[in-house]
C-alpha cells in the first residue's frame, strides 16, 4: 500500500463518520437557502408521468451553450387539480415551487406548486408585478374613488367605433335617458393598443361630465393592454368619473381596479351613468300623493279636534272658542292650500323642465330651425370621418328629403 493510500485510511478512521440519514438531512437543510425557495423556473416539460394517485411527475429541461441541464419535478395532486391546461412532453412552462431533498430515495426536487403556460404566464407575472407597483402608487386606493354625476349631460366612451360596444351604449341610454353622447375611437388588442387607449382618454378628459372605458369580453391576450400601466394613469388621471367595462363579470383588469366604478357589461355602464326617465316620473307622482295625503290627515285631525270642543266646552265659551278654532281652522286651511298649491307647481316646474330637456335632446327638433340631419346608407352621420369624396348622401329637412354628392371633405381636429 502507498503512503497517500495509508494516509486516507488512518484519516477515515480519526475523523467522526456519517450515516446515510445525516447526510440526507444536511442536505436538506443546505437547500434550506431562500434562493432555492418560492421561485419560478422556466425550461420544457419531459418524462412526464400522470401518476395514478393524481400526483404529476415530470422533468424541466432547457438547452445552453450545447448541453442539456434537467431538474426532477413534483407537482402534488392537490396543486394539479388546478391546471387549466393539459400538461404534455415538450410543453414551455414556468413553474413556482422550492428545491428540496426527499431522504428515502436519496432525491433532490423541485417542489412545483403552481405551472403556468410559458408566454401566457410570463404576462402574468408581468401584469402582477404591474399590479404591485401601481397599487404602491396609490392609484387603487378607496379613498380616491369618485362618485358618478347625478344628472350628466354629456357621456363619453372610450372604445372601438367598430364593434357592438357603441351601439349598446347607445341604445341603452337612448331608452333610460337621452344625452349627448361623444365618442372617442382607440384600437382595444393588439401591439400598441395601450398608446392609442391611453391617448383616446386625455383627447376626451374635460370635455364630458362622466367617461366610460368600454370593450367587449376577450381572452387575457385580447384584454392585456387594459392592464399596461399607460392605460391604468391615463384612467387614473382622467379628470371626470371613470366608469370600466371590459371584458365579462368574471374578468378584472388593472383598470378596473384604478377606474371610480367597475361594471360587468358596457351595458351595464350605460345603466349605471344616466337614470331611468320613468323612475324619475314615478317618483315626482309619489310624491304628490304623499302630500295630498299628508294634507287630508291634517285637515281631518283639525276637524275632530273642533268637533271635541263643542262638546266638552261651556256653551258661551265654548261658541267663542269654535269661533276662534274656525279662524284657526280656515287660515291652517289656506296655509294649507297655499303649500299644496306651491308644491304641486313645482312638482309641474320639474316636470316640465324634464320635458323641456328631452325636447331639447330631440334630434330633429333643430331642423325646424334650418338644421339638417344627414344620412347615409340609412344611417346618421355624426362625424367627418364617416363620409369621403363622392358618396351619396340624403339630407332631412323639416319638411322634406333630399339626396347630395358630397365633393369635398376637410377634416378638422380628431378627438
Amino acid at each position: 500500500m502507498d503512503e497517500t493510500h495509508r494516509g486516507s485510511s488512518c484519516n477515515l478512521v480519526n475523523r467522526d463518520i456519517l450515516g446515510v440519514m445525516e447526510l440526507s438531512c444536511i442536505i436538506r437543510e443546505v437547500l434550506g437557502d431562500r434562493r432555492l425557495q418560492d421561485v419560478w423556473v422556466k425550461g420544457e416539460v419531459t418524462n412526464h408521468h400522470n401518476h395514478r394517485s393524481g400526483h404529476r411527475y415530470f422533468t424541466l429541461t432547457e438547452q445552453r451553450t450545447g448541453k442539456t441541464y434537467a431538474v426532477d419535478c413534483v407537482l402534488w395532486r392537490s396543486d394539479a387539480e388546478h391546471l387549466d391546461f393539459p400538461l404534455d412532453n415538450g410543453m414551455g412552462v414556468i413553474a413556482f415551487g422550492s428545491v428540496d431533498h426527499f431522504p428515502p430515495q436519496g432525491r433532490t426536487q423541485f417542489y412545483v406548486r403552481e405551472l403556468r403556460k410559458a408566454g401566457e404566464g410570463e404576462k402574468h407575472l408581468i401584469v402582477e408585478r404591474w399590479r404591485r407597483e401601481l397599487a404602491e402608487e396609490g392609484l387603487f386606493s378607496h379613498e380616491r374613488k369618485r362618485p358618478l354625476p347625478e344628472y350628466p349631460c354629456i357621456v363619453g366612451v372610450v372604445t372601438s367605433p367598430t364593434g357592438a360596444v357603441v351601439q349598446d351604449i347607445r341604445n341603452v341610454i337612448g331608452r333610460r335617458f337621452p344625452v349627448e353622447l361623444l365618442i372617442s375611437p382607440t384600437r382595444v388588442q393588439g401591439e400598441g393598443a395601450h398608446l392609442e387607449i391611453a391617448r383616446a382618454i386625455a383627447r376626451i378628459d374635460g370635455k364630458v361630465d362622466v367617461l366610460i372605458v368600454a370593450r367587449g369580453g376577450g381572452s387575457f391576450e385580447d384584454l392585456f393592454p387594459f392592464n399596461h400601466p399607460e392605460v391604468v394613469r391615463a384612467i387614473a388621471g382622467c379628470g371626470v368619473p371613470v366608469v370600466s367595462a371590459i371584458g365579462h363579470e368574471v374578468d378584472v383588469t388593472l383598470s378596473d381596479l384604478a377606474a371610480d366604478v367597475r361594471a360587468p357589461t358596457p351595458s351595464a355602464a350605460a345603466e349605471l351613468v344616466v337614470k331611468d326617465r320613468r323612475v324619475l316620473k314615478s317618483g315626482l307622482l309619489e310624491l304628490r300623493r304623499q302630500m295630498a295625503t299628508s294634507l287630508d290627515h291634517r285637515l281631518y285631525r283639525g276637524r275632530e279636534e273642533l268637533e271635541g270642543l263643542k262638546v266638552h266646552l261651556h256653551p258661551n265659551r265654548g261658541r267663542r272658542r269654535i269661533g276662534e278654532k274656525r279662524q284657526e281652522l280656515d287660515q291652517l286651511s289656506e296655509r294649507l292650500e297655499r303649500a299644496i298649491r306651491n308644491r304641486v307647481e313645482q312638482s309641474r316646474s320639474l316636470t316640465r323642465e324634464l320635458h323641456a330637456n328631452l325636447r331639447s335632446l330631440d334630434p330633429h327638433a333643430p331642423l325646424a330651425r334650418g338644421y339638417a340631419l344627414i344620412r347615409k346608407g340609412g344611417r346618421t352621420v355624426r362625424s367627418i370621418n364617416e363620409i369621403m369624396e363622392s358618396d351619396i348622401v340624403e339630407l332631412n329637412l323639416h319638411d322634406g328629403e333630399a339626396r347630395a354628392m358630397i365633393e369635398e371633405v376637410k377634416y378638422e381636429e380628431k378627438l
